[in-house]
């Protein structure tokens, strides 16, 4: 069976976007929902940058973020990247017609780096990237991948920020019910060519990720941006699954503008402005991204004594290419401080994937995909594994351990190098 399945060409060249699919994207798709939401778009400096091919990053938290980034860059043309399951969603020959490169998440991929240089080297187009590669869990800056910097360094073009606020608030990826808010939108040269040639990587990506601090739920409370859908809270207790006065895992509820603790009885209101007060006049965060940050520093503690374990069967699917699922039957996964293995059937025979610390950066996950149910995506060159959890609100806790394990395996392997070097100078 195996044989027969079509593999994504990641190889192929993209095409020049279509101008007139381009046109009916703006006017049909990104229009109608910006001025609905009368949606602010400012650019900074621009004006030398109107003509000339350039990479521009983008901070991602909804689709609202592809309206903004079409009409921001108004009149160019952009080529960008969408992984398989967006051109599944959409058909290959529309993403291609719109310039579209595909890819797999957290999987290097050689093809992807070569087609984004000949958008901007030959094409002559903008090249738009979501560089966080997955939408804000609790919308504030995602994982960033220190090759970023080595990317910017090999395309030798201008980089250009576009900072998005009000894309998270208006539609969280818990709560998938679309609020129509008010979203803005800052353009600006970030790096030069001249600063792309002449600093080192590392440099390029500390100027890349001091430009990606975002902090949603602070803007909009700053703002005064009023959400106040009366399910604005619905399904934040995917995110905020460890209750901070009990302690205990996976038995918060939200419904409506509450959310609860099973455990121990304690609820939460979430106002109109996006901060919670609790019931019994104790509010241990009153700011979401704060109570998400402590739920990671449990998770860091766990990993770094030792003690984390995680255990679940699943329902695996697999997407090969850009047109189908597969589905395999039940696996394993299982992520221990060490790294992530999922030990599942692959067309009807046994696979073991493994995924070591140093190897798996971070993870794609999905709050109810396609409401089939809470499930992470794991990749290999390819094959794409989305594996459907049968434990309750367990994906956001997966999604920091993998980073907390990934940061973890770097600083081992940097001890162990200036250790070594250590020895060498002394021997």
């Amino acid at each position: 069976m195996e044989k027969k399945i079509r593999r994504f060409d990641f190889a192929k060249k993209p095409y020049r976007p279509s101008a007139f699919l381009f046109f009916l994207a703006k006017n049909i798709l990104c229009k109608p929902d910006l001025k609905r939401r009368k949606a602010t778009i400012r650019k900074h400096g621009m004006e030398p940058y109107e003509d000339v091919p350039y990479l521009l990053l983008i901070n991602h938290a909804s689709m609202v973020d592809l309206n903004l980034m079409m009409m921001s860059t108004h009149p160019r043309l952009v080529n960008n990247v969408m992984t398989l399951e967006g051109f599944r969603d959409y058909t290959e020959p529309l993403m291609r017609g719109l310039g579209v490169l595909g890819k797999r998440k957290y999987v290097s991929d050689i093809h992807l780096v070569r087609n984004i240089s000949y958008c901007l080297k030959t094409l002559k187009t903008v090249f738009a990237m979501f560089p966080e590669a997955r939408y804000s869990l609790d919308g504030c800056t995602s994982f960033l991948p220190e090759s970023l910097g080595g990317l910017v360094k090999m395309m030798k073009v201008p980089v250009v920020m576009l900072k998005l606020h009000g894309n998270f608030v208006t539609n969280p990826q818990w709560n998938k019910i679309n609020k129509y808010s008010w979203v803005e939108a800052d353009m600006y040269p970030l790096l030069t060519v001249e600063e792309v040639k002449s600093l080192p990587s590392a440099e390029l990506f500390n100027r890349i990720k001091e430009a990606f601090r975002y902090d949603d739920f602070a803007w909009q409370y700053e703002n005064k941006i009023k959400i106040d859908h009366p399910e604005r809270a619905k399904g934040l207790n995917c995110l905020l699954y460890k209750c901070p006065k009990c302690g205990v895992e996976h038995r918060t509820e939200a419904e409506g503008d509450t959310l609860r603790c099973t455990a121990c009885g304690k609820s939460w209101y979430m106002d109109e402005y996006g901060r919670l007060s609790g019931s019994d006049g104790v509010t241990e965060f009153p700011h979401i991204p704060d109570w998400s940050n402590w739920e990671r520093q449990c998770v860091r503690e766990e990993i770094r004594n030792g003690t984390y374990y995680f255990e679940d069967t699943v329902r695996v699917e697999t997407l090969p290419n850009a047109w189908v699922f597969h589905k395999q039957g039940e696996g394993k996964l299982v992520q221990t401080p060490e790294g992530t293995t999922l030990t599942c059937n692959l067309y009807g025979k046994p696979y073991k994937l493994e995924k070591p610390g140093m190897i798996l950066e971070s993870l794609h996950v999905e709050y109810d995909y396609k409401g089939h149910g809470d499930c992470v995506d794991i990749s290999i060159p390819d094959e794409s594994f989305w594996c459907y959890l049968s434990k309750k609100d367990a994906i956001t806790k997966l999604s920091f351990a993998t980073e907390e394990i990934h940061f973890l395996a770097k600083e081992k392997k940097t001890a162990a190098k200036r250790s070594a070097d250590n020895k060498g100078e002394t021997s």
